[in-house]
């Protein structure tokens, strides 16, 4: 009993160490949430057979995650480049300097890892070289103020519909040349258009989102824009021919590009990130730790995910297609319930997940900054 007593010592130390970095003071809880809940929600649109939404049929609720799950994912990659560069006071000068350079060192990083999951050949359309594009874009905008940052968010999700149309209209993108240029740059995520969402997560980034107040107008904010973006502007689009330029850039479909599907999952994101950090200042912070412990190690989870898949993916066979035939296997559960019971033990035993670790390093080349560890 002395050295089972000896034995429970450390692991209790180590726990509490664990759980002193994933709720102390560097890190949102809220924002884990989220991001959490974002992963949960790829792994749901790449292993679920999902139909049109439908709000009185239950059963269809599920493809609510198709489209926003990726657009949470990067509206909170904003989030967390406000955290790192100062959150409500940006930083400025050469610690400026020094932060854009270590983002500009991640994003290199993050590509390269995008291109290897692309070269694995599974069936999914990667988003991280495009998140990696996103991270360069921002660059200049880290210094603005959250007004700004909005209001050039705003006007990003409205005009950039009409030149991501544009780009769509060339022929190319069908043959090997242009699928190539497709995955390389990620342009089934169209970064024009994206970076709405990245700019708006550093416009939240930069307010004090996680005080109730403010979280609850955040909520409500993304909830009115929800309403406009597939209320008024999906009946818009709706009313005009589905194949047409204005059918096309208003349209709230996911995976659309359209103005409807900007403002509305735009508008869901900040809705999901304003909730999440409610939640988050309660004791069902305590609840929902796991889904928070896969938020602090997201990049490591979909990065795991993939080469899951690509181990156990079978033949195409009589399904038709590599997809449907992985989801033949009826992975969804055993994948996501593995993903967050390995990543709380990761968090609570051994700390930062393995991929953000390395990447974190690779980015602390040169005299880095005192920089926010919460993203």
């Amino acid at each position: 009993m002395a050295a089972a007593a000896g034995l429970r010592g450390p692991l209790s130390r180590r726990v509490s160490a664990g759980l002193s970095r994933l709720d102390g003071p560097r890190r949102e809880a809220g924002v884990d949430l989220a991001r959490g809940l974002a992963v949960i929600g790829m792994f749901a649109a790449h292993l679920l057979e999902t139909t049109a939404f439908d709000w009185s049929h239950p059963a269809t609720w599920t493809d609510v995650v198709n489209g926003r799950s990726s657009i949470l994912f990067a509206t909170l990659a904003g989030v967390s480049l406000a955290l790192v560069t100062g959150g409500t006071r940006p930083f400025s000068g050469e610690r400026m300097t020094y932060a854009r350079i270590r983002i500009a060192l991640r994003a290199a990083c993050i590509w390269v890892l995008g291109i290897a999951l692309v070269l694995l050949g599974t069936p999914v359309l990667v988003i991280l070289p495009a998140y990696a594009i996103l991270f360069l874009l921002a660059l200049p905008l880290l210094a603005l103020s959250p007004s700004r940052l909005f209001a050039i968010a705003a006007t990003i999700a409205v005009l950039m519909p009409f030149a991501v149309y544009a780009i769509g209209e060339w022929p190319g993108w069908d043959d090997e040349l242009g699928q190539g240029i497709a995955q390389v740059i990620g342009w089934n995520y169209p970064f024009l258009l994206w970076a709405a969402f990245v700019v708006a997560g550093i416009a939240v980034g930069r307010i004090a989102f996680s005080r109730p107040a403010v979280a609850g107008a955040l909520a409500a904010a993304g909830a009115a824009l929800a309403a406009v973006g597939y209320g008024v502007v999906g009946q818009w689009a709706q009313l005009s021919q589905a194949d047409s330029l204005w059918g096309v850039v208003l349209s709230s479909g996911a995976h659309s590009s359209g103005i409807g599907e900007a403002i509305g999952s735009g508008g869901t994101a900040l809705a999901t990130i304003g909730l999440c950090a409610l939640l988050c200042v309660t004791p069902l912070r305590w609840v929902v730790l796991p889904l928070r412990a896969v938020g602090a190690m997201a990049l490591t989870a979909y990065t795991v995910q993939l080469v899951v898949w690509a181990a156990l993916q079978p033949p195409a066979g009589a399904y038709g297609s590599p997809l449907a035939s992985f989801r033949a296997l009826e992975p969804f559960w055993p994948m996501t319930l593995a993903t967050i019971a390995g990543c709380t033990l990761w968090t609570l035993l051994v700390g930062r997940g393995p991929l953000e670790w390395l990447i974190g390093r690779v980015a602390s080349v040169g005299p880095p900054p005192k920089v926010d560890a919460r993203a």
